[in-house]
């Protein structure tokens, strides 16, 4: 008898990240029709140079490989588009509307009620170390915890919610 599962033919995985993706899909799309409710807030982490995503140039310049944006007090234009969503974002005093697949997305945090997904993304091009949050201008009002999301390559997401620094 061996330890490992066999293969199988059924791709679980793809389609449990399918529905996952469906549920952030649904989730902005409620926040669409009726605003952010209570304390609800969002840290989305996208590939930048995932098929579809469509950010200005000096956004894939700072973070070439991934971001992560705050869909908390200023934001704009939140819409829901089948398999993606738009919204419109200011970093650092300078307005942007970003376009972004739910495919492109590799974590989704709502830190007013401690709910996290993770997503495996194919990689387009070589994998760069790491990345930094992409300091948008909800951050300059936000009192949003600092989030760490440990992956130890399982499916299980770790999110510590820390005080900010």
């Amino acid at each position: 008898m061996t330890d490992s599962a066999p293969d199988s033919l059924i791709p679980y995985d793809e389609i449990v990240q399918e529905a996952l993706r469906a549920v952030v899909g649904r989730v902005i799309g409620e926040v669409e029709k009726d605003g952010l409710p209570g304390e609800h807030h969002f840290y989305i982490t996208f590939k930048t140079r995932a098929p579809g995503v469509e950010i200005p140039d000096h956004l894939i310049a700072k973070f070439p490989d991934e971001m992560t944006i705050v869909i908390q007090n200023r934001y704009w234009d939140l819409r829901v588009n089948g398999d993606r969503f738009e919204v419109g974002l200011s970093f650092n005093q300078i307005s942007s509307m970003l376009h972004i697949p739910f495919a492109a997305i590799t974590s989704f945090v709502d830190p007013a009620v401690d709910f996290a997904l993770q997503f495996h993304v194919e990689e387009v091009e070589d994998d760069m170390d790491g990345h930094e949050p992409a300091e948008n201008d909800a951050d300059a009002d936000s009192s949003a915890s600092e989030i760490e999301i440990v992956d130890d390559g399982s499916n299980v997401v770790t999110v510590d919610f820390g005080k900010k620094k």
